[in-house]
């Protein structure tokens, strides 16, 4: 989850699997859908699972290991199933004794002074990297070529350091209201706005601050777009895709920034720019962009009702205000159908605010599609800037600044049914379960609402008990007007 798979990812997407080496898959959804859709397709015999936590406690990485564990052995033996998992995490956590104990086939041991969403360079980037076939010895170069530039000793005041500038740059603007950082990419490091997502979200969001970065929007002329807007284009020395959308923009004033890279091995520069960047923007804030105080108090939440769980066999009701075409709506408002509801909650929104949603349901392309034909009818109706993300995944990335920013957020939580669950096992290699993954699920989701609820953040609950596709799109043709 979070630093230890968003830049596996990415190298996934945007390099491929070179020839000879190990295709890759990333397992980021507690969804038990998107479990069993890995369990129809993997060949257990022909596939090494690596389990990459830094704390080596996170809850929804051990869950996945405990039940892909157990299927190894039922279908290889307990002999052979040790030399299939591979660990990454720090020094002396829990799954470092796990992994000894029970056999991994190698333990990767990280600095434990490195953040997760600082790791893309360490460990947890680069083991998922060479087994994909990318020359990390390439990558790395680039690296330390951007690391020199970030160096004082080869940067004097006039200078060249581009982390330093691009921090300053970024950090200047929130002090003066343009704190939405929209990230314009490529096609083909469409990849890197997720990882850059997280960095900037979790690094700066607190203390009632936070630049929010704005991942996935589509191009829209510069009249959807609020004045605290600030647009970073990233792209590859060959792609034009969004040359006219950017020119329109600083036409109209806002404010951008033009990255170029030579080609892909350029991320590496680019993970040590934005790093040094992130940092530099974190001391003009006045604050800390290495911690996350407010990423426990959905953890909290989730732990309390999981527990409350294993006592009633049940998870507190919900207690909907209305149901209307396969929706339930939770909601404080004077509401009683969807339209009024969801009107009503998004004139809440003041200038500056924006509209935040968060889809603990199964991360399919048509729900992906649904999700952002709904916000961009937001956007292009209140003018606010919208991010979304799929949990419990996002709790990992901008769950930190959702709580800790100055509260200008709107978010919509969108939930469903689970047809059929999977029990997640108590141990590795034992049977006894005393929870399944959508159990997991729903009490990571009510722990995120209560913990927005408690920050004073305003929140929408929809629950989809039909069609998931078709209840996307309704409440998006609702949002849109």
């Amino acid at each position: 989850m979070g630093g230890s798979s968003l830049a596996p990812d990415l190298f996934r997407k945007t390099f491929g699997t070179r020839e000879g080496y190990l295709d890759l898959r990333v397992l980021d959804s507690t969804d038990p859908e998107a479990v069993s859709v890995q369990d129809d397709r993997l060949d257990l015999a022909r596939t090494l699972f690596i389990v990459s936590t830094k704390s080596g406690t996170t809850v929804e990485t051990l869950s996945f290991f405990k039940h892909f564990y157990n299927r190894t052995v039922k279908a290889l033996g307990r002999k052979e199933t040790g030399s299939r998992f591979i660990a990454i995490t720090d020094p002396g956590s829990p799954l470092e004794r796990a992994a000894a104990e029970l056999g991994f086939r190698e333990t990767f041991l990280n600095d434990p002074d490195i953040g997760g969403r600082y790791s893309a360079l360490s460990y947890f980037g680069l083991v998922p990297a060479a087994l994909l076939g990318v020359d990390i010895e390439r990558l790395l170069e680039r690296a330390a070529t951007k690391a020199a530039n970030c160096e004082p000793v080869n940067c004097p005041v006039e200078g060249d350091n581009t982390g330093a500038i691009l921090g300053a740059f970024l950090g200047t603007l929130h002090n003066e209201g343009v704190d939405k950082m929209t990230l314009v990419t490529s096609p083909q490091i469409n990849a890197l706005g997720a990882w850059l997502e997280q960095l900037m979200a979790e690094s700066t969001g607190k203390e009632g601050k936070g630049i929010l970065p704005v991942d996935g929007e589509i191009a829209g002329p510069p009249e959807v777009y609020g004045r605290d807007r600030l647009f970073v284009y990233l792209r590859t020395a060959d792609d034009h895709t969004h040359d006219f959308h950017l020119d329109a923009l600083e036409a109209a004033g806002f404010p951008a920034v033009r990255i170029v890279l030579a080609d892909l091995y350029d991320l590496g520069g680019e993970f040590l720019r934005w790093e040094m960047a992130t940092a530099v923007a974190g001391h003009i804030l006045g604050i800390n962009p290495f911690d996350q105080p407010d990423v426990e108090s959905a953890k909290v939440q989730a732990r309390n009702l999981l527990a409350r769980y294993r006592q009633a066999g049940a998870l507190p009701p919900s207690h909907a205000s209305f149901s209307q075409e396969g929706i339930e709506a939770t909601t404080g408002l004077a509401a009683g159908n969807l339209r009024d509801a969801m009107t009503g909650f998004l004139s809440l929104a003041r200038a500056g605010d924006y509209v935040c949603i968060q889809a603990y349901i199964h991360p399919t392309p048509e729900s992906a599609l649904a999700l952002g034909e709904m916000r961009h009818r937001i956007r292009d109706r209140y003018k606010l800037a919208t991010t979304l993300g799929f949990g419990p995944r996002f709790l990992h990335s901008t769950g930190q600044l959702h709580k800790g920013d100055a509260g200008r957020g709107l978010f919509i939580q969108v939930t469903s049914g689970d047809s059929t669950d999977i029990p997640i096992p108590d141990e590795p290699g034992k049977d006894d379960s005393t929870l399944g993954f959508g159990v997991l699920k729903a009490a990571q989701a009510l722990g995120d609402r209560q913990a927005l609820l408690d920050a004073g953040r305003r929140v929408i609950r929809f629950h989809l008990t039909g069609n998931q596709v078709e209840g996307l799109r309704l409440l998006g043709e609702i949002a849109g007007g």
